[in-house]
């Protein structure tokens, strides 16, 4: 059975790539354009993996990551950042809520699917 892994960033050419590669990989992927419609779609499914983009309007990454840490049945999920650059506060307080790993954006094919199976391959 495909793992599902949720795409959450506000860019839509950078779900569409993200699809397109891991659809690849053989999983199966949906996609947010906001922390809101993360938290929304997370309610109702259950998901392998989150692949979670840090800067984003109203809800950033770490804000939506905190609520999905805060839930019961999530606390234990794998996110995974996907970032263009990402400071020293927010490196921490990722760090503080058990983010798997980062992916710098604009990311590459073989390292995004490399990293995604690295991180699924240790649930």
């Amino acid at each position: 059975m495909a793992k599902r892994i949720l795409v959450v960033d506000d860019d839509t050419m950078n779900l569409k790539m993200a699809e397109f590669i891991l659809k690849n990989g053989d999983y199966e992927i949906e996609k947010a354009e906001s922390g809101v419609a993360c938290l929304q779609l997370l309610w109702d499914k259950e998901y392998d993996l989150v692949l979670l983009d840090i800067e984003m309007p109203g809800k950033n990454g770490i804000e939506t990551l905190e609520e999905i840490r805060n839930i019961k049945k999530l606390e234990n999920l794998p996110v995974v950042f996907l970032t263009a650059a990402a400071d020293a506060d927010t490196v921490t307080a990722a760090s503080r809520l058990g983010v798997k790993d980062y992916i710098k954006k604009p990311f590459m094919p073989q390292e995004l699917l490399e990293r995604v199976e690295a991180v699924l391959g240790e649930v």
